[in-house]
């Protein structure tokens, strides 16, 4: 059944670490040789068998349209004809920082970058900068790209230093990064009692998307915005993932937060590499040229990027968009809990509008201890028993499934449909 992707794994071995160019790509969590994709359309992936499955990966998050539009297709077109890249300012540019301005009020200006790794590693450095202050806090289970301040995991108590969670990563670095706890205001209160006046930023993911989908418990958000504002401490929202995705103005819209700080990649590029990090102009324009904090790019703000990101944009601005994509998130939460209560499975699941995570093995998930609790087997045998039966889910347990405007009922039925049989089947043990 997927004979071409064995043989494309096998080749890439040979050449590329892992076979693969992002780790979770590999399949470690679940087991067995990762498919090649060989193209998409709307909802639908392809693989180099040329085996169809309704597609919940979405790119990890950017392709909320779908695969393949046709007026994102048209639009990078369009700006390739003219050329590719300049190494100078373009027109594009300017546009699309206007738009995320408008969608995004607590941006007044923002600088583009290729990737979400560079908008938060930029984003820091200028906070240490703005506050001449270098300590962080990050939260234990979020994922903030793959700079060596952030690859740190915490230590036997919340209010102690980090270690380096990857080798290579020097614990001179790693000490200037605190961890707290998701959800927890008191473990941030601690940190903060401690280092306070040596803390620069706080970086949060607003929605987790990278321990699994775990929504912020009420007043979260707004005791972090209280702790940081009397502390003199720039709040940075890591909006990769939710940047547009569970709303125009992203999570800071929904919660009716105003960062200082705000990352955004993603969906920002329309499934071509592109990021962002922007905020109050204050605090901006400490970045060169205006001021001294360096942070430089050779492809940032690439046209085709931009053009793909302005299309993707304005289309999300559509009347009702975003209600559409809450009632397929609904639909999906509802038939895939209606499997759940049919067969007796322990398992809960995680909404916010089009992202989601099914957990097993646990009641609820509000926090990373919840998350690390689930059953990682079973959701293993899940995720190959639901790719024999056309459809495709991240190959991990702690990662989003994503629903586009792509996804029609029928294909959130077939979805359902598939859990249904798996639940009910042999291969479900």
């Amino acid at each position: 059944m997927f004979l071409q992707s064995k043989k494309l794994f096998r080749r890439a071995l040979k050449k590329i670490p892992g076979g693969v160019n992002s780790p979770v790509r590999a399949w470690k969590s679940v087991g067995g040789s990762p498919l090649f994709i060989s193209r998409g359309r709307g909802s639908y992936v392809f693989d180099a068998d040329n085996n169809q499955y309704v597609d919940y990966v979405g790119s990890w998050g950017p392709m909320i349209l779908g695969h393949a539009n046709a007026k994102i297709i048209r639009a990078i077109t369009r700006r390739a004809a003219n050329g590719i890249t300049f190494g100078a300012p373009t027109l594009g540019e300017v546009e699309l920082a206007e738009l995320v301005s408008q969608r995004m009020p607590s941006i007044d200006k923002l600088r583009l970058v290729s990737s979400g790794t560079e908008a938060t590693m930029s984003a820091i450095r200028l906070a240490r900068a703005f506050t001449n202050r270098s300590k962080l806090v990050k939260f234990e289970g979020c994922y903030h790209g793959h700079s060596d301040g952030l690859l740190v995991k915490a230590g036997s108590g919340v209010a102690t230093l980090s270690l380096p969670d990857s080798p290579g990563v020097p614990a001179s670095i790693a000490r200037e990064t605190l961890t707290g706890k998701y959800n927890d205001l008191a473990s941030v209160q601690k940190l903060f009692h401690r280092y306070g006046k040596d803390i620069a930023a706080v970086i949060v993911e607003p929605v987790c998307g990278n321990m699994g989908v775990i929504l912020p418990q009420a007043d979260f958000l707004q005791g972090l915005r209280k702790m940081t504002s009397q502390s003199g401490v720039l709040l940075i929202f890591d909006e990769v993932i939710t940047g547009f995705r569970i709303a125009l103005g992203g999570a800071q819209q929904r919660y009716k937060i105003k960062p200082d700080l705000t990352c955004l990649g993603k969906i920002l590029g329309g499934g071509v590499p592109l990021a962002a990090f922007g905020g109050r102009r204050r605090v901006m324009d400490q970045l060169a040229p205006l001021g001294p904090v360096y942070q430089a790019g050779t492809l940032s703000g690439n046209p085709l990027a931009v053009a793909a990101g302005t299309e993707t944009l304005h289309q999300l601005a559509r009347r009702g968009v975003y209600e559409k994509l809450e009632a397929k998130g609904q639909r999906l939460e509802a038939g895939l809990n209606d499997v759940i209560r049919k067969h007796g499975i322990r398992a809960t699941i995680n909404r916010v509008g089009s992202m989601l995570t099914l957990f097993f093995g646990v009641d609820s998930v509000t926090t990373v201890d919840d998350a690390r609790r689930c059953d990682r087997k079973q959701f293993a045998g899940f995720f190959h028993g639901m790719l024999k039966r056309g459809v495709y889910l991240p190959p991990a347990p702690f990662e989003a499934w994503f629903v586009s405007l792509a996804h029609s009922n029928a294909d959130l039925d077939r979805t359902i449909f598939a859990f249904d049989d798996w639940a009910g089947s042999a291969d479900r043990g």
